[in-house]
């Protein structure tokens, strides 16, 4: 069962697949859902799967563009900042009107490769600007290194809230989910 984030045979590789995989593992949560399940809101916050995977889409293009942004690029003024966080808001709106399960795990799947392929291609000791949110307090500057650990990071987090909501929705837990996206049969044998 294709569960365990593939081997690795250095530290960018190691830091390129990890990404990938959170931001896969977001798409696996998503296999066979219809749209009204894409929908729906399991929890007490706003949160769907179709909103939450609106939202690492949107974090993993950003976060790709300031991999290949230059150095010494000035942070993003503060209304595309707001505007950003606006549209990645985790709330029921995020959803559109054409985006189908399907759709969602072709994009999460196009931008964990292209998270990946960044993180491959840059010097991880290269610094570059913080965005200006308080959540960043106390930084000015980080490393490319520690940014990708903070993707990794959040959406990890992101990954947990997928799995959440979907066996709130019907049940279906990671493991099942995986075996099923890779065309095997469940329960495997000898469980």
């Amino acid at each position: 069962m294709p569960f365990l984030t593939a081997e690795t045979t250095d530290e960018r590789d190691s830091l390129a697949t990890f990404a990938q995989q959170q931001i896969d593992q977001i798409a696996t949560a998503l296999h066979r859902l219809d749209r009204e399940q894409l929908a729906q809101i399991p929890s007490a916050s706003e949160m769907s799967l179709g909103a939450l995977a609106r939202h690492v889409l949107l974090i993993s293009e950003r976060a790709e563009e300031s991999f290949y942004a230059a150095p010494d690029a000035p942070p993003a003024p503060a209304s595309t900042l707001d505007q950003l966080m606006a549209e990645g808001t985790i709330s029921s709106e995020a959803l559109r009107e054409k985006d189908t399960a399907d759709s969602l795990i072709e994009q999460l799947q196009q931008a964990g490769a292209g998270l990946a392929a960044a993180i491959r291609e840059v010097d991880l000791e290269t610094r570059g600007p913080v965005p200006d949110q308080p959540w960043f307090e106390g930084r000015t500057t980080w490393s490319l290194r520690w940014y990708a650990l903070h993707l990794i990071e959040e959406n990890a987090r992101h990954a947990g809230h997928a799995d959440i909501l979907r066996e709130s929705i019907d049940g279906k837990t990671a493991y099942e989910l995986n075996a099923l996206a890779a065309g095997e049969g469940w329960p495997p044998a000898g469980w």
